[in-house]
């Protein structure tokens, strides 16, 4: 305690302002606990960039901590660029303290003597990674915290390639950011080098949106859509793309549409979550509406409901929504012809029916650790190949290479479309996706998310996952364990023969037990909340669609044993 004490009094000096200065005595005269949780450790980078609580503190997110890691990018930027103009673009969301601690980071960076491009107001994460390559810069930032509670903000690094940073800059940018001061932070602004940006970006962006999320679906007409930004950012872009690319019936959910940091109106402006599309999908059910889209604050997620066989509305979760589409593309590229340097990907937690699809296609499938920017990277890393697109279970999704990141922009509109032309083939996307299942097998997913927060429940998640390595599970639901995936030390094991396999991915605190059915469960702390997540895969053969209830039963029914076995319900 008193190594937290030494550098929370540290936050006293004349180089803090006051208001931090007054935040942090009145925590050291009050609130040793709290203290504590702004202190024990320097806010990290995870899988979305850094995240966290605002406030004073080295947890926390704040002007200083910001501020030291622009510093640290401004010198390693410098470092690397030695004989041209630097550039950076810099985006922010609707969250309380976005605007100002953009300008802040505007600022550090042009004391550091690089460009900034900053846009005027919120603009969504997509745009911000089609901007950094639109406008030739050498890096991004996004000032968001995603889908997080209100509390929190975050800062995203956006690389040349318009990706979020991956090895070997994060770790080397890391590494300039932890050897500075605070006191090292260059505060004094270069206004002559902050250009404000608005219309022109917009323009391009929309308009490369429309062109790649567009295929002439017929049904638009008669296609009924409720949207809603949940607050968030996607009101800038989302029902300009839908109009312009011909969708006249759609009905903004104008309670939400407002963007507001407080997220008035839900209790998480998570679509993963079903509350969060409450209105918008009872508004639905009101007007008979074929389809939701929901997006989350930065807009790189998005949730959809569609009518189930039923007729009621019914929202699918992301493996779903990714399998849809990923189908719908490579159909598209089929009529035009494969190249066979196509390739799909996702992300290790993710269902594996995008492997099998990918076979059934003859196409390239790559799977990466979780998070976007692996995926990301592999547009970089293979030039030569054809990106057709791909995403992860937490509602993300990317439509080829416009955007580096999951684009909620291009995805509702790719949504639209193959539901519009479903509709308009006597058919609809919940049964279009049943079709799937018949094709290439009925794969099931659940997620479990346990929440722990501070100092506490980070060393209680790190002991789950100990826990979880050091007691193996034999057998899931009455399938043997054949293998075990252990991401920490890159070994899979296959414990009923006992050969081992290298994985080929950077090593990451994930575990995954597959059984001989192939049913799968992973195990990995979250890189952006305090949470631990499990994720649950099963399967089945689905040999009509007329058995669709019944299989869809009897997996739902697995889950549930899978839970009661591993104590997670």
């Amino acid at each position: 305690m008193n190594d937290i004490l030494n550098t929370a009094k540290g936050w006293l000096s004349d180089f803090f302002d006051a208001d931090i200065k007054s935040e942090v005595q009145q925590l050291i005269d009050t609130d040793p606990e709290e203290l504590k949780d702004r202190f024990y450790k320097n806010m990290e980078f995870g899988t979305g960039g850094m995240r966290g609580m605002m406030g004073a503190g080295t947890n926390r997110i704040n002007k200083y901590t910001l501020g030291k890691s622009t510093q640290g990018l401004s010198n390693f930027l410098t470092k690397t660029y030695t004989d041209e103009e630097i550039k950076v673009v810099i985006a922010y969301d609707c969250r309380h303290n976005s605007d100002t601690l953009a300008r802040t980071v505007a600022e550090v960076f042009s004391a550091n003597g690089i460009k900034v491009f900053l846009f005027s107001e919120l603009r969504t994460t997509p745009e911000l990674s089609f901007a950094v390559r639109h406008l030739n810069c050498h890096a991004g930032i996004v000032l968001t915290a995603s889908h997080n509670p209100p509390e929190y903000n975050g800062y995203k690094v956006y690389w040349t390639d318009g990706g979020q940073i991956v090895p070997p800059q994060d770790g080397e940018i890391i590494s300039e950011i932890n050897s500075l001061a605070f006191e090292d932070i260059k505060f004094s602004a270069n206004a002559d080098l902050i250009e404000i940006i608005d219309k022109d970006v917009d323009e391009a962006f929309i308009s490369e949106s429309v062109a790649k999320g567009s295929f002439n679906a017929q049904g638009k007409d008669d296609f009924k859509i409720v949207f809603t930004s949940l607050h968030g950012t996607s009101i800038t872009a989302i029902p300009e793309v839908l109009k312009r690319a011909g969708y006249k019936n759609v009905t903004i959910i104008e309670e939400q549409a407002k963007p507001d940091g407080d997220f008035p109106t839900v209790k998480s402006p998570n679509p993963e979550e079903p509350e969060a599309l409450s209105m918008a999908v009872a508004k639905a059910e009101e007007i008979g509406a074929d389809m939701v889209v929901g997006t989350d604050p930065d807009s790189d997620r998005l949730g959809i409901a569609v009518r189930n066989l039923d007729g009621n509305m019914e929202i699918v979760n992301g493996n779903q929504a990714m399998v849809l589409m990923t189908k719908f593309l490579l159909d598209k590229q089929k009529e035009k012809g494969f190249k066979r340097n196509e390739f799909i990907a996702t992300t290790i937690v993710s269902t594996p029916m995008m492997e099998v699809m990918a076979k059934a296609y003859g196409v390239e499938f790559k799977t990466a650790l979780t998070g976007f920017k692996w995926i990301g990277k592999m547009i970089k890393d293979f030039p030569q190949s054809n990106f057709v697109g791909g995403g992860e279970e937490s509602f993300g999704y990317m439509v080829g290479d416009l955007v580096r990141d999951k684009d909620a922009v291009t995805s509702t509109l790719l949504a639209c479309e193959i539901a519009a032309q479903a509709k308009a083939n006597g058919s609809s996307f919940y049964k279009d996706l049943i079709d799937c299942y018949v094709a290439y097998g009925f794969y099931k997913e659940h997620l479990v998310a346990i929440t722990k927060k501070g100092m506490s429940g980070a060393e209680e998640i790190k002991q789950m996952l100990i826990n979880f390595k050091e007691n193996p599970v034999a057998s899931v639901a009455g399938s043997k364990v054949k293998w075990i995936e252990d991401y920490n030390t890159s070994i899979a094991i296959n414990v009923i023969s006992g050969e081992e396999k290298h994985i080929d991915l950077p090593k990451s605190n994930v575990l995954i037990y597959e059984t001989e059915d192939g049913t799968r469960v992973a195990a990995r702390p979250s890189g952006t909340e305090p949470k631990v997540k499990f994720y649950i895969s099963t399967n089945a053969k689905l040999d009509t669609a007329a058995n669709f209830k019944k299989v869809n039963a009897a997996l739902d029914t697995k889950i549930q044993t899978i839970l009661t076995e591993l104590q997670l319900s």
